[in-house]
């Protein structure tokens, strides 16, 4: 059975509001472990967060709502104003959940 129909997917997500510097790339990191995720959160340049997530595509997109609840629930530092997201099939991310 492939990935897909085993519902594993790959989220990336660009994250724009007040969030660098805060301990988002933490927060994201607690959430996605604890959801059973692996990839990458990592500030990038003009000010975004990129997240990089794969595993069972509802756990996904919890984090993809996590990401964007207004107001957090979850104590998510900083503010969130923008999440962009994009669907791909899993590539294979390595073990983990490391912020860069």
């Amino acid at each position: 059975m492939d990935d897909e129909a085993q519902g594993v997917a790959r989220l990336q997500a660009f994250v724009r509001g007040t969030v660098q510097g805060v301990g988002f790339r933490w927060w994201v990191r607690s959430r996605a472990l604890e959801l059973g995720l692996t990839g990458s959160a990592a500030n990038l340049d003009d000010g975004r967060v990129e997240v990089v997530a794969e595993g069972p595509r509802t756990a996904c997109l919890r984090l993809l709502d996590l990401l964007g609840e207004q107001p957090s629930t979850h104590g998510r530092p900083g503010e969130v104003t923008y999440v962009h997201d994009a669907w791909a099939p899993p590539r294979g991310t390595g073990p983990g959940f490391v912020e860069r």
